[in-house]
C-alpha cells in the first residue's frame, strides 16, 4: 500500500504482539462453554496469524489509509519475532525498520478467542513490551513528523511502574519536539499489577503532555472511576454495558479529561459509535505540528457519531482502527464532524474481518462507501442541549 509523502507523517509507538486467532465460525454455540474446560476437545478451523497491539493495529491502519507512518515497537529474538517482522514487511518496504529486537526478551503474543456474537477472550503474554523504556524512542526522528501516537501503556510494565514515570517522560520529551502527541489506553486486568496501579495519578501526570486522548469508555471508567465501572457491569445485564452510557456521562468525562490537559478527546463506544470533545481555541493553538489549519472549526466541539451498519465477523482491533480513521482525518485536514465520521467508518470496516487489518480499505474507498449512503445504526438522544446536526446522523452536544 503506497502512501502520499506530501501528507503529514505519523509515528506510532508502544505495544506490539503476534495475534493468533482460531476460526470458531463452525463451533456450535453450546460448545463455546467448553473451550477452556480441562480435558474437553473442541474442533475448530484454521488460525489467522496477524500482528496486534497499537503499533500494528493503529500504525498499519494509518499506512493503509495513506498516511506516511513509522512504527516503533519492541520484539524478542525468537520465532514469533520473525513472524511479526515478516507480517509488517508485507505491508510495505521499510515499515519494520524502526522496530527494536531485544535478545533478552520474548516476543509478545495473544491467543484471541473470538466466537461470533460473543465478546472476545484474550490470553496474552506481554513479553518484550515490558522492557520498553523512554530511551527506546529516537526523539530526533519525532522532530521530522507531525504526529506521535503511543498505545497500550497498561500492557507495558515500565509504563505504569513508579506512578508512570517512564510514560510521563516519553510524552514530556515527545511534546518538547513540537510534535502533536496522542495516547491510547488498553484495558488492564484488575487482578494484575497494572490493574492495581494508580491510573488516575498516572494520567494526571501524563495528560499535560498529551494533545489527543483516545480511550474506550470502559478504559476511561476502569482507570478513573473503577467503582462506577463495577456498578455498570453489575447493572448491565442482557442490555450490555454500553446501554448505560448517557450523554451526561460523556460530557462529564470529556470535561474532566480536557481539564487534565488533553486538547482533543475521542472516546470509543463500541457499537454505539464514538464521542468527540475538544478544548478552546486558545488551548488548541498549542497542540503541535498536526493541529488543523482551520483551528476555529475545531474549538469547543462536542459530537457523538453513531456506527455504520455491518455484518460483524470479529472485533479485534476495531478501536485501534477507529483511532487511525480519526487521526488520518485530522492529518488530511477534515473538519471535526467529518474526521469523527471517518473514525467510525474505518472502525466499521475493521469488524468485517476476523483480524485487525483484513477488513480495512484505502482512504478513497472508505470515503466512497460513506458518500454512497452507507446506513447507520440508530442513535436517538433525548437529552437537553443535544441536537442532531442538520443533514447528518451526528449529534452535537452543548459544550462551550
Amino acid at each position: 500500500m503506497s502512501t502520499n509523502n506530501t501528507l503529514p507523517s505519523a509515528i506510532v509507538a508502544g505495544h506490539i504482539c503476534l495475534d493468533i486467532i482460531p476460526n470458531l465460525d463452525y463451533v456450535p454455540s453450546g460448545e463455546f462453554l467448553h473451550l477452556l474446560e480441562p480435558g474437553h476437545l473442541v474442533n475448530i478451523g484454521p488460525a489467522v496469524f496477524s500482528t496486534g497491539g497499537a503499533v500494528s493495529n493503529t500504525g498499519l491502519a494509518l499506512h493503509i489509509l495513506g498516511i506516511p507512518t513509522r512504527l516503533m515497537g519492541k520484539v524478542g529474538d525468537d520465532s514469533f519475532a520473525q513472524a511479526v517482522l515478516g507480517l509488517i514487511r508485507r505491508f510495505g518496504f521499510g515499515l519494520a525498520d524502526g522496530m527494536i529486537v531485544d535478545d533478552s526478551a520474548s516476543t509478545s503474543y495473544t491467543f484471541i478467542i473470538n466466537p461470533p456474537g460473543i465478546d472476545r477472550i484474550f490470553l496474552h503474554h506481554t513479553g518484550a513490551n515490558d522492557t520498553f523504556i523512554p530511551d527506546d524512542i529516537p526523539y530526533q526522528e519525532l522532530e521530522e513528523a507531525a504526529l506521535f501516537h503511543f498505545g497500550y501503556p497498561p500492557l507495558m510494565r515500565q509504563m505504569f511502574l513508579n506512578d508512570g514515570a517512564n510514560l510521563v517522560e516519553i510524552f514530556r520529551q515527545a511534546h518538547a519536539t513540537g510534535i502533536t502527541t496522542s495516547l491510547d489506553l488498553a484495558f488492564p486486568d484488575p487482578a494484575s499489577p497494572s490493574g492495581k496501579a494508580n491510573w488516575r495519578l498516572i494520567l494526571a501526570a501524563t495528560m499535560p503532555h498529551v494533545d489527543i486522548f483516545t480511550p474506550s469508555i470502559d478504559e476511561v471508567l476502569i482507570t478513573l472511576y473503577p467503582d462506577l465501572y463495577q456498578k455498570f457491569t453489575a447493572q448491565a445485564g442482557a442490555a450490555g454495558f454500553l446501554s448505560l452510557v448517557t450523554p451526561e456521562l460523556l460530557s462529564q468525562l470529556g470535561s474532566e479529561l480536557l481539564e487534565m490537559g488533553a486538547r482533543l478527546v475521542l472516546i470509543k463506544l463500541g457499537e454505539r459509535g464514538a464521542y468527540l470533545r475538544t478544548a478552546s481555541l486558545q488551548r488548541l493553538a498549542g497542540m503541535g505540528r498536526a493541529r488543523p489549519a482551520a483551528l476555529d472549526t475545531w474549538a469547543d466541539v462536542e459530537l457523538w457519531a453513531p456506527c455504520f451498519q455491518v455484518n460483524v465477523v470479529g472485533t479485534t482491533g476495531s478501536g485501534d482502527s477507529t483511532i487511525a480513521g480519526f487521526l488520518a482525518g485530522l492529518l488530511r485536514g477534515q473538519p471535526p464532524a467529518e474526521a469523527l465520521t471517518t473514525a467510525v467508518a474505518v472502525g466499521a470496516c475493521n469488524v468485517e474481518a476476523s483480524d485487525a487489518l483484513g477488513g480495512l480499505r484505502s482512504w478513497d474507498a472508505t470515503l466512497s462507501r460513506v458518500g454512497a449512503g452507507w446506513s447507520r445504526l440508530p442513535l436517538e438522544l433525548h437529552t437537553s442541549g443535544w441536537q442532531r446536526l442538520t443533514g447528518s446522523a451526528l449529534w452535537r452536544g452543548p459544550a462551550k
